[in-house]
């Protein structure tokens, strides 16, 4: 597997923590470190690596400014002490997130993932290009509005409903906007788990309490929470083959 990685984070202490841990994987290569955001971007792009662990609170910028900036992400572990900002993103698409203080077998389970993605990506021993940014339910998807940040299990979520070029994503008392448009969206979404009832909404099936017929051969969903979506009469059509109605 060897992977070449770079730590970023502001504290010694913690990197020193994480490189001790990172000897007990010989495949993961330190090649450098870095204290802070800017610093992190010129060993990035001097060394591209594989693979960066990447601390989100550092004074100035954030971890999440840097993957802003970066033209190439390589493969991303946040290492964090604040879970609220923990993070599998629309956005970053991070590989998964550890809390400090680091267990060594959550370290284990994250650099675990690293060599499944390795393996979907070849066939035979050759590399093959696959999507690997569909998300599952059990994916937590990171969302960022403003400054507010919540780490929600996609399962959550139980309805994106498009504004202009942002999607409104519905999820327990919370409305945040994110910058993706519904059909960005739809293409990382399970179609087994979310269905695009109209031009403006896409909806979680399990999240569905009641169906009723609509004008003109449509449905009206009723979602959990009181949210009535229209299907138009096309997408009826298929949610009935889907639903077995």
């Amino acid at each position: 597997m060897n992977k070449r990685a770079i730590i970023i984070d502001d504290e010694r202490l913690a990197r020193n923590e994480l490189k001790k841990l990172l000897t007990d994987f010989p495949d993961i290569e330190v090649v450098d470190e870095a204290s802070n955001v800017d610093e992190g971007l010129q060993k990035i792009e001097a060394l591209n690596p594989d693979l960066i662990f990447l601390d989100i609170q550092m004074p100035g910028k954030t971890g999440f400014d840097l993957l802003s900036e970066l033209d190439r992400t390589p493969e991303v572990i946040f290492t964090t002490a604040y879970d609220e900002y923990a993070l599998r993103a629309f956005e970053v698409n991070a590989l998964d997130y550890l809390l400090k203080p680091i267990e060594p077998k959550r370290l284990a389970d994250a650099l675990h993932k690293l060599e499944e993605d390795d393996k979907e990506t070849t066939v035979d021993g050759e590399p093959v290009s696959v999507n690997r940014s569909m998300l599952s339910e059990n994916d937590q998807v990171f969302v960022k509005d403003g400054e507010r940040c919540w780490f929600v299990k996609l399962s959550d979520i139980r309805l994106f409903e498009s504004v202009g070029n942002y999607a409104k994503v519905y999820f327990g008392p919370n409305k945040p906007l994110i910058l993706k448009s519904l059909n960005a969206l739809e293409e990382r979404l399970d179609e087994k788990m979310f269905f695009r009832a109209n031009r403006k909404h896409i909806v979680n099936l399990r999240m569905i309490e009641k169906v009723e017929p609509y004008f003109n051969g449509g449905l009206l969903l009723e979602i959990h929470g009181g949210d009535k979506i229209e299907v138009s009469r096309r997408q009826a059509v298929k949610f009935k083959e889907m639903m077995s109605l």
